[in-house]
């Protein structure tokens, strides 16, 4: 069941509107950073990893096998050796994803706005950012403003998203805190639930011996 929620969860964040719209985008022959999937694509492993070994650790404790829980008991360990590294490699990477993503939207809106030879590909790639996040311009007063009065780059309401300071590099900060925050949130209940399976599964073990002792 933990495996399977994990699973869902994963999937869900993977599949979600928002962040495959901005990091399925391509300029020129640069693609959009997408080392955010990194983190859920070992979600995705581990929940289905969960959820096979799930189904070994109850048939090793339906037959009392000691084999069974001993290989239940492994997989467990390898699991969360592999949660630990996730949420390491989340922890040191949490900033630097949201910034390539916003270095990638301001080259995208410089091109627009200079009118580069790929300016067309450039204005389609921001107009989805500023429509699929709400947002218009990035944090500097130049390339914020500038866009305000581009009816071809920006929502109708820019102007009211320029003053409640609704810029990109912000939502783009709390799209994909967000979205790790999830992420970290899963691999704690994975982690604690592993725990536990790694301490019922020793006490199965320990049973079905002093059993067969006796």
């Amino acid at each position: 069941l933990a495996g399977g929620i994990i699973l869902g969860v994963a999937l869900w964040l993977r599949h979600d509107s928002q962040t495959t719209n901005i990091l399925y985008l391509q300029l020129g022959e640069k693609q959009a950073p997408n080392t955010f999937y990194v983190g859920i694509y070992i979600l995705i492993a581990v929940g289905a990893v969960m959820m096979f070994v799930g189904f070994l650790g109850c048939y090793g404790a339906i037959q009392e096998s000691q084999c069974l829980l001993g290989t239940f008991f492994t997989c467990l360990v390898i699991l969360f050796a592999c949660e630990v590294a996730a949420g390491i490699w989340g922890f040191v990477n949490k900033d630097q994803i949201a910034k390539d993503v916003k270095q990638f939207y301001d080259q995208a809106l410089q091109q627009a706005l200079m009118g580069d030879s790929d300016a067309n590909n450039a204005k389609a790639v921001v107009k989805t950012f500023h429509e699929t996040l709400d947002c218009c311009g990035s944090d500097t007063l130049t390339a914020t403003f500038t866009p305000v009065w581009r009816d071809d780059l920006c929502p109708k309401d820019s102007l009211k998203s320029f003053f409640e300071n609704s810029n990109c590099h912000r939502k783009i900060d709390d799209l994909f805190s967000g979205k790790l925050y999830l992420i970290g949130i899963a691999a704690v209940v994975v982690a604690v639930i592993m725990i536990f399976e790694m301490i019922l599964s020793m006490v199965l073990c320990c049973g079905i011996r002093n059993s067969s002792v006796y």
